[in-house]
């Protein structure tokens, strides 16, 4: 799963932008973004506002992207996946709740 680099790509190619242009917007390595965009590499957090801004994107729907790619890189190979994702979705029901 790599929504969130598949997105950026998306968007990038869109604007006709080039790597080295969003890389240098980001002020990171060419070759990381690539990484990103590939989902070799996470994306920090703190790109994330500034991503949505470039591409003119709702950050709260770009964020929850990048954190279903986290979610998922961290539980794929599990066997429990989905039996720990639902005791995680009730958590978080009554935190919201409270």
């Amino acid at each position: 799963m790599n929504r969130f680099g598949e997105l950026i790509r998306t968007k990038r190619e869109e604007k006709e932008m080039l790597l080295r242009h969003l890389s240098a917007e980001l002020d990171i390595d060419t070759a990381l973004l690539s990484k990103i965009e590939r989902g070799e590499k996470t994306a920090k957090r703190e790109y994330i506002t500034l991503l949505a801004k470039i591409f003119e994107l709702d950050y709260n729907q770009l964020f929850s992207l990048w954190l279903a790619d986290q979610i998922y890189k961290l539980i794929e190979n599990e066997d429990l996946a989905l039996e720990a994702l639902k005791i995680a979705k009730k958590e978080l029901k009554q935190s919201v709740i409270k």
